[in-house]
């Protein structure tokens, strides 16, 4: 099965005279694409798209072989819940929480992602933790204590409990130095093969892309 096919996507914000075009994505379960573009490119509208929280204003998104498209919103979210975990820019992790807490969000969200946890939720997220170096002694902080690469890696930990077929990352690395960027894309795209994740992975710098399986390269239009 594929995980993401697209064909003639296209996405108009309201008030621009001008629409955006993609190229169409074909992508199997299991493999890894580097989206790049330049600033005003529509990386982020791409994977806003792919991640149902836009709807296109032209063409069709089928994820693990079902057409998103005329989803309504709850639709479209309850299946971004079920299927797919979404590292953001900012990480959007919930600052009241704690780190534990919010790792395991997406499991009391979803009872597909509950189940799925094993052995449960609070161990996956445990043993998540762990492999990304976040120490012990920070679980049941709130997550506003740590700094912003392990803030990071509790985003990607989040995004990966429950085994979603598809992770989408949104320029997730732009905060972090040379070495800790590629340690974190090879801790991601490694635990994704392990969950048998499609990992699609927005950034502007070029040299992040040896790391994947595809790259897709877009461009600004005048």
């Amino acid at each position: 099965m594929q995980a993401v096919t697209t064909s003639e996507l296209g996405y108009r914000w309201p008030d621009s005279k001008a629409a955006l075009q993609f190229p169409d994505i074909t992508l199997e379960r299991g493999e890894h694409l580097f989206i790049k573009g330049p600033s005003g490119s529509g990386k982020s509208t791409l994977l806003g798209l792919l991640a149902g929280m836009l709807r296109p204003t032209s063409g069709t998104v089928s994820l693990l072989g079902e057409d998103i498209t005329p989803f309504t919103n709850g639709q479209r979210d309850r299946f971004r819940a079920d299927h797919m975990g979404v590292i953001f820019q900012q990480f959007n992790l919930v600052p009241y929480l704690t780190t534990l807490a919010n790792v395991t969000l997406p499991c009391r969200l979803s009872p597909k992602r509950h189940q799925l946890a094993k052995p449960e939720p609070l161990q996956e997220a445990a043993a998540l933790l762990a492999e990304l170096a976040i120490p012990q002694s920070h679980w049941h902080q709130p997550v506003t204590r740590l700094s912003v690469g392990q803030q990071q890696r509790v985003a990607a930990a989040r995004a990966l409990i429950g085994h979603p077929e598809l992770i989408l990352a949104d320029e997730p690395t732009s905060a972090l130095d040379t070495d800790n960027r590629d340690r974190f894309i090879e801790l991601l795209l490694t635990l994704g093969q392990k969950a048998g994740s499609s990992v699609i992975f927005v950034s502007h710098d070029q040299s992040l892309a040896t790391h994947f399986d595809h790259e897709l390269i877009l461009e600004t239009h005048p």
